[in-house]
Parts: C-alpha cells; structure tokens; sequence
C-alpha cells in the first residue's frame, strides 16, 4: 500500500500531541560513562514543540517542497513500543521518516547539540529535544551501551524508538552489516522491530553536504518482525547476529540496496586507502 501526503491520515495531526491528558515528556539523556538519566518532566513542553515543528514550522514546508512518499505505514504499531530499524544514507533520514507518521519518533543524537550556550545554544537544545532526539555523549567509550538503555527507557514509555542499525551513514549508498544493539534492545524490551527503508535522501543530501537536489524520497516500512521466539537469549551473541542479519535482509529487500558483509566504517577505510594507493600509483614513475 502505497500514501502520498494527501492519503496520510488525520494529516497535520499528532494523537500524542492531541491528548490532553497525555503525561509531561521526560527528557532521557545519557552520560559519557553510559550511564542513562530520567529527569522527570524535563521535556515537558516536548510534546507540543514536537507538534508545532512537524505539523506548522517545519513539516509543512519540507512535504511542499520534497513530497515524500510513504509506504506501508500501516505496519507501524499505532499504539504501544516498536523498534523502527533504518537504513542510512543521509543527515535527513531522520526528518522524512517521522514526517510520515501520525506517532513521534526518538532518535539519539550527539550531546553537543543540547549543550550549547546563549539564544543559538538555547534554540538548537529546543530543537534537537522537540524533535525527539535523545543526547547522548559518545566520549566515554560507551556510546552503544548507552543508546541501548536510552532506547530502552524510551520503549518502557510505550514510544517509538528509531534506530540505524549500521552505525554511522553509509558513505556510497551500499548496505552494510548491522550492529547487533538493535537485537539486543528488541530482546530486552519485548517489542516488535519495524523494519524501514528511506530511499532517495542521498540523492537529497550526500555525505558532506546540505541539500543538493530536489527529488522526492520514498519512506517505506515493512511488516513487523517478532522475536520472541528468542526470549530470553539476549546474552547469546549468535543469536543477536541471527536476529539483526535477519533485520538486516528485511532492510536490504526494502530498500533495493547492495549488502555488503562489512562493518560501514571498517569500508569506508578500506575505500580511503584504495583510493590513496591508486592516487601513488598514477603519479609514480612507470619502470
């Protein structure tokens, strides 16, 4: 089933934003040792700056100017905790997917950006918080460990959790092998994993650049996967790479990408050095 944004229900609408009874949002943040906070209420205008972004200062704009294109949204849970594993191919992956879906969506996201100081620091920790993005310091050696127990935190509230399993972007539009965080989170957690395809937004914004083209990207979420016939193996890391390959294949099938059974920075650094030593090879002497 395919939606454009005209065929989206209740478009401009937010059922959590709407809800009036809805619970302040708790703003989780992760420390550099890993470890997770909840400060309660802390986020409590999140909800509404998340609403007013998407649906009147931001939303409105992007879906006029890309139109992106929707597809089995209707696999995405419409209440309760899910796992959306993504593909990644730019910087505005995490502006379309959400776009598309009536629910709100967390991310984690670099703790620099809530960290800032005077009106810029203060605008772009509201920003960064009101689009549902998690801090989380990556200094510490704990980053994966600390996205977990953030994503977890996140789940526990019945919300969405958005998640790349690669990493990092990829950095020539290949799928690489995935992490196996995401396994170990939808083991711990319960819930089911949403896998999902954003195609079209390195054509947008390649690595290394803003926007570069106007083209309308697709969003497409396949049937939820279920676990639980691993219940209690999270600890079993054969069976967290059996569970994330799967997760993987079921990206790879909806995005149309090449796999490759590489971790994407551990390929990107066997592309540099390629690319350096065919660089020495043209300037040097020929025997």
């Amino acid at each position: 089933m395919s939606r454009d944004r005209a065929g989206r229900p209740g478009p401009g609408r937010d059922r959590e934003a709407d809800d009036p009874a809805a619970p302040p949002t708790d703003l989780v943040s992760v420390s550099a040792d890993g470890r997770v906070s909840l400060e309660r209420g802390r986020g409590g205008g999140g909800r509404g700056i998340y609403w007013v972004l998407k649906n009147v200062l931001l939303g409105p704009a992007i879906d006029k100017i890309f139109r992106p294109v929707a597809e089995g949204v209707e696999h995405v849970p419409t209440t309760g905790p899910a796992i959306l594993a993504s593909n990644h191919l730019s910087f505005a992956d995490w502006l379309f997917m959400p776009l598309v879906l009536d629910r709100r969506v967390t991310f984690v996201a670099k703790s620099d950006y809530f960290t800032g100081v005077g009106v810029k620091g203060w605008a772009q920790r509201r920003f960064f918080a009101g689009t549902g993005q998690v801090p989380i310091d990556r200094t510490g050696g704990r980053a994966s460990e600390g996205a977990l127990r953030a994503g977890l935190k996140v789940l526990e509230r019945g919300e969405l959790f958005g998640i790349y399993p690669e990493g990092t972007r990829s950095h020539d539009g290949r799928l690489y092998k995935g992490r196996t965080g995401v396994a170990r989170m939808a083991l711990l957690a319960k819930v089911p994993v949403v896998p999902t395809a954003v195609i079209g937004t390195d054509v947008i914004a390649p690595p290394g650049k803003i926007i570069t083209k106007i083209v309308s990207p697709t969003v497409r979420f396949g049937a939820p996967l279920d676990f639980s016939r691993y219940e209690g193996m999270e600890s079993d890391r054969f069976i967290l790479r059996s569970v994330t390959d799967e997760i993987m294949y079921a990206i790879m099938e909806l995005s149309g990408q090449e796999y490759v059974d590489l971790y994407a920075p551990t390929a990107k650094e066997l592309a540099a050095k390629q690319a350096k030593q065919d660089e020495e090879d043209e300037v040097s002497p020929q025997a």
